[in-house]
């Protein structure tokens, strides 16, 4: 309901200013969110319209569940064909702008060895982030040592943006959630 409200609010405020909705109108493509990939360019959250886009948030200092979550995604893209493969791009969108600089993305994307032609590390602001993650259905907040409490969720987007499908399963590929891809790449 929360995610509904804001994107309700959103889709307001762009009407407000005079601009056509672009998107379906529960499309996370409506959100105007500024984005900075790993190699320091400047992306919209849109930039993967036209194709299934696996999306989560994260932080690179995280030593426990982060990793997790890139060990999923790599397992989920392992589950597809590779022709499949080929046809669904991963965004992974820190929500520690503080600390998770063009540099340190870089440097976590390098150290992963992330085929940066179809992964994405990317930052925005402190609100951007509270933002997306309202959409996507992503708790966190900080903890006092810097660490975060945060939602383990991957999120399917469809090719306008649409929420999909979601998963929770860490440690191997959720076949169901698989399946659901390969029902966006049809």
């Amino acid at each position: 309901m929360l995610r509904r409200t804001l994107l309700a609010t959103l889709l307001a405020c762009a009407a407000s200013a005079g601009a056509a909705p672009r998107w379906p109108g529960d499309s996370v493509y409506q959100l105007e969110l500024p984005l900075t990939d790993q190699d320091g360019r400047a992306i919209a959250l849109d930039a993967g319209q036209g194709h299934p886009m696996l999306v989560t948030m994260f932080y690179t200092s995280c030593q426990f569940v982060c990793p997790m979550l890139v060990d999923a995604l790599r397992d989920t893209q392992a589950a597809l064909a590779p022709a499949e493969r080929e046809r669904v791009g991963v965004l992974m969108v820190s929500f520690d702008p503080e600390r998770d600089t063009v540099q340190v993305l870089r440097r976590t994307a390098d150290e992963r060895g992330l085929d940066r032609t179809h992964w994405t590390l990317a930052r925005t602001d402190a609100a951007g982030a509270r933002k997306l993650a309202a959409l996507l259905g992503i708790r966190f907040r900080a903890l006092p040592d810097g660490d975060y409490n945060h939602t383990s969720l991957l999120v399917l987007l469809d090719a306008r943006g649409r929420v999909a499908g979601r998963t929770t399963q860490l440690g191997s590929a959720d076949p169901a959630f698989v399946r659901r891809i390969q029902a966006q790449l049809r």
